[in-house]
C-alpha cells in the first residue's frame, strides 16, 4: 500500500516510517524543514515538503494523491497555543477532508489519553492541548472514514520492547514512542479493525497478541 505519513520526522513518525517500508509499503513522508528530507529518504520513504499549519486541503490532496492510507502523528509539542490549535486541532480535520476528496477511507490518528496530566496542577496551555486533541477526535469520529484513534499514555523517548496494553479503556500509564509506532504498523495490516478508539500504554502483551485480541473481541 501507499501510505501518507503526516509527522514523518516526529518521535512516533520517524520510528513508524521504516517499519512500514520493511513491511513492503510505499511511504510518503511530509516534512517541514528542507534538511529533514534526507532522513526520510534514507529510511526508505518519499519526502514531500509541507507545513501542516499552512497547507490547505487542496495542498494535502496533492501531497496524498495516490495513497490508500493516511497516518496523522504530527503534534505541536508545546510550541505555543496557536500552533497547538493549527496542528493538533485543525490539522486532522484538513487531512480527513483531503482523504474524503481522494477516496481514501483508512485514517489513523495519534491522539492523547484522556487522563493525561490529571494529577498535576492545571496548566492552561496543557488544557488547551487536551481540548484541541478532543476536538480533532470528535470531528474524525463523526466522519464516514474507516478511522482508528490511538490514545497513548505519557509518551517517553524510547523504542520500547514491543510489549503493550491496548484496548478501549485501560489504566493510565506511560508508553514508548516505538511501541506506539509498532501498534500503528500492526493495525495497518489489519483493516478489519476500524472505527475504534484505542488507549495504549506499555504492558505485558506483545503488540501482535494485543492487536489480534482486538480482532477476537
Amino acid at each position: 500500500m501507499k501510505i501518507f505519513l503526516i509527522g514523518a520526522t516526529g518521535g512516533v513518525g520517524h520510528r513508524l516510517l521504516p517499519m512500514l517500508v520493511e513491511a513492503g509499503h510505499e511511504v510518503v513522508g511530509l516534512h517541514r524543514k528542507p534538511e529533514q528530507a534526507e532522513a526520510i529518504a534514507q529510511a526508505g520513504g518519499t519526502p514531500v515538503p509541507g507545513d501542516i499549519i499552512d497547507m490547505t486541503v487542496a495542498d494535502l490532496i496533492e501531497a496524498a494523491r495516490g495513497c490508500e492510507v493516511i497516518v496523522f502523528s504530527a503534534g505541536a509539542a508545546g510550541s505555543g497555543l496557536d500552533r497547538t490549535t493549527a496542528i493538533d486541532g485543525d490539522g486532522p480535520g484538513k487531512a480527513a477532508e483531503a482523504a474524503r476528496d481522494l477516496g481514501i477511507s483508512r485514517f489513523y490518528l495519534v491522539s492523547a489519553f484522556p487522563e493525561a496530566g490529571r494529577q498535576r496542577e492545571r496548566n492552561p496551555r496543557f488544557e488547551h492541548y487536551m481540548a484541541e486533541k478532543k476536538r480533532a477526535d470528535v470531528a474524525l469520529a463523526r466522519s464516514e472514514l474507516d478511522w482508528i484513534i490511538i490514545r497513548p499514555g505519557t509518551l517517553v523517548h524510547e523504542d520500547g520492547d514491543g510489549r503493550v496494553t491496548l484496548g478501549p479503556a485501560i489504566p493510565y500509564g506511560a508508553v514508548a514512542r516505538g511501541n506506539v509506532a509498532r501498534v500503528i504498523a500492526a493495525l495497518i495490516e489489519r483493516p478489519a479493525i476500524r472505527r475504534e478508539i484505542l488507549e495504549l500504554t506499555d504492558g505485558d502483551m506483545s503488540v501482535d497478541q494485543a492487536v489480534a485480541r482486538l480482532m477476537r473481541v
